[in-house]
């Protein structure tokens, strides 16, 4: 029988879309499936319409793998094709049986979900075929005919037998190649696999012949094989089902098991949104993170779902990073795709869904915050990094997003605080946010200049991640307060008297404080205001504080930054006396002595101090 060519300009078009369009050749038997769904949906549609309507439960999809002649089988008793249908549907590349249906009755539709739209997915089994046959009998017809083609060199339609309406699409596999294993497709365990991952929730049963093995009817410890009739797929998604209906158990398993996660999530989010854009979602907020979350290796995302069919394992435009947390799927008919289905095309839809779920899991997290304190603590203790991170990238362009629900451990509390709770806490007195730099909440309660805050009784905001401080100069302000470092150079804490002192102090030792800075080669030596009992602190000058020194120094090609230094000394202590007299009689040894009080105070700082082993030999000294 002379084949018949593909009514396209060019077989390269069908070499595009058998090599290029899909990433992925597993997905093959997504798109068979689909297909099949389909078949049926249009028959069961007609039916309902002609009044002797068929129940869904009359229809089925088999998938039958021999693997001694190399073939699977995909079967459908749906409505089937007739000799025009193959020659139009299967005979034009890109010809959409389906997306003529619903084109057709698109004011009939509001209760049927078809998946097909571009008439390509069915050639996705050239990527592990050299040929597909097409048998095919249409629902009221006595004629089945038989469409095969083994690639771009064209197709023949000849007559056939098939007992009864519907679809067999069988594909002969290619031979296994060095590095692809297309028998692996005729495993039973792959199969099944394939259709939990891409299929799981097509509304008819996919069903396979299994092999299992039971005991023996008359001998102990023996063990028989048969074949059974096994359904594949789950068929109704949980999503899909009202909220009433589904047990927190059964949010919970599949949850752990859709997503392997041991721990039960922390809140689990089902909502469905109608409109310009219609989708369901189920979200869930984890309450613990995976091991290799903070690692390229995790895949940022949400599943997405076109009417049950999965499209992308996981869709990173769904999500912003800063909430790259959340673990679930989004489900949506409204979703542009292209032919693949693999790559979504970037346009409003998406954008839409996504800027809701964005919303959305704010106010989850809001009210979380709100409902239960101490379970947010342990969320934030897990994920907080990330939201931070949020607020300072993009130049803040999601600081007021963000800003309410992050946190800081607090030093008078010695706890978690949102920018809210500090805020309220702070007395009438109080103008500003006060924060301080270290590693640890209890290094910065040791901090000389947190003492004068300290005294106060104000709060103080400890930052103990990279990011923080990155951060608190992103915000600026929170409610009108601005934040101020306790190392800043004016508190607002000191009064005029205080501070004429202070410059008169300056003024009396001026020769002195510029000796010691020369020596020490900083950018200054001061007196300072903000010293109670210790002797000494180190700060900077403008805008690079010493923690941002040290995060960025740490960096890969930073060229050792470093912050503008200022060795602050406490002139009410009895050691200023000590260095008044030393700049009188011995100013080698005020040298000395400022090298000590300079290192000291770099080392409270958790900063290079230098040359420790000369530190030693100098303090082994003024102990002599």
């Amino acid at each position: 029988m002379a084949k018949k060519q593909f009514k396209t300009e060019s077989k390269r078009v069908l070499e595009l879309m058998i090599n290029s369009i899909y990433t992925n050749r597993e997905i093959f038997l997504r798109e068979l499936i689909s297909n099949a769904s389909d078949a049926i949906d249009k028959l069961y549609f007609h039916t309902l319409e002609g009044g002797s309507g068929l129940a869904r439960n009359d229809f089925e999809i088999l998938l039958a793998a021999d693997k001694e002649n190399r073939t699977l089988t995909v079967s459908d008793n749906g409505c089937g094709m007739t000799r025009d249908d193959l020659e139009k549907n299967l005979g034009t590349i890109a010809k959409s049986g389906t997306l003529d249906f619903k084109s057709e009755n698109a004011d009939k539709l509001d209760e049927l979900e078809v998946i097909g739209q571009f008439g390509v997915g069915f050639y996705a089994g050239f990527m592990v075929a050299n040929k597909l046959s097409v048998l095919s009998r249409a629902y009221g017809s006595d004629e089945a005919y038989l469409w095969e083609s083994d690639g771009v060199d064209g197709y023949t339609v000849s007559p056939a037998v098939r007992d009864s309406y519907g679809t067999d699409v069988t594909l002969t596999l290619k031979a296994d190649a060095e590095d692809e294993n297309y028998s692996e497709l005729l495993d039973q365990y792959k199969l099944a696999s394939l259709v939990k991952k891409y299929s799981d929730y097509i509304r008819y049963p996919i069903k396979t012949m299994r092999e299992k093995r039971r005991p023996k009817e008359d001998a102990e410890n023996e063990y028989e094989s048969y074949f059974e009739l096994d359904t594949l797929n789950s068929m109704t998604p949980i999503w899909k089902k009202g909220k009433n209906e589904i047990t927190e158990e059964e949010y919970k398993g599949f949850y752990q098991d859709k997503f392997y996660d041991y721990a039960e999530p922390l809140r689990t989010v089902h909502y469905n949104t109608e409109g310009l854009v219609s989708y369901t979602a189920l979200l869930f907020i984890p309450a613990k993170a995976p091991y290799n979350f903070y690692t390229k290796e995790f895949s940022r995302g949400l599943q997405l779902y076109s009417n049950g069919v999965l499209i992308m394992e996981s869709c990173s435009d769904l999500l912003p990073d800063y909430f790259g947390f959340v673990r679930g799927l989004i489900d949506s008919p409204d979703v542009s795709l292209n032919i693949s289905r693999e790559v979504l095309q970037q346009d409003r839809q998406l954008k839409t869904i996504a800027k809701s779920v964005e919303k959305k899991i704010k106010s989850e997290l809001l009210k979380l915050l709100s409902e239960d304190r101490e379970k947010y603590k342990e969320f934030y203790k897990e994920f907080g990094l990330p939201l931070k991170y949020g607020v300072y990238q993009d130049f803040g362009a999601n600081k007021d997003n963000l800003k309410d629900i992050i946190m800081f451990d607090s030093l008078n509390t010695g706890s978690l605080v949102t920018l809210s709770d500090y805020a309220a806490s702070m007395p009438e007195a109080q103008t500003h946010i006060y924060y301080a730099s270290g590693e640890t909440a209890a290094k910065i309660a040791q901090l000389p200049q947190t003492e004068i805050l300290r005294e106060k009784g104000y709060d103080i905001l400890c930052l103990t991640a990279d990011v923080d401080e990155f951060v608190i100069k992103i915000l600026d302000e929170f409610e009108g307060k601005k934040f101020m470092s306790a190392s800043s150079d004016d508190l607002g804490l000191v009064s005029d008297e205080e501070k004429q002192e202070t410059e008169k102090q300056s003024d009396e030792h001026k020769d002195m404080l510029e000796l010691m800075r020369d020596s020490l080669g900083i950018s200054a030596v001061k007196i300072s205001s903000r010293l109670k009992s210790s002797p000494v602190c180190l700060t900077a000058e403008g805008d690079l504080s010493l923690e941002m020194e040290k995060v960025l120094s740490a960096m890969p090609g930073s060229g050792g930054v470093t912050a503008k230094r200022v060795l602050e000394l406490n002139a009410a202590h009895p050691l200023f006396a000590t260095l008044c007299a030393l700049y009188e009689n011995d100013r080698d040894k005020l040298k000395k002595y400022a090298s000590l009080l300079y290192t000291q105070a770099a080392l409270i700082e958790g900063l290079d101090a230098g040359d420790l082993v000369r530190f030693s030999n100098d303090v082994c000294e003024l102990m002599v």
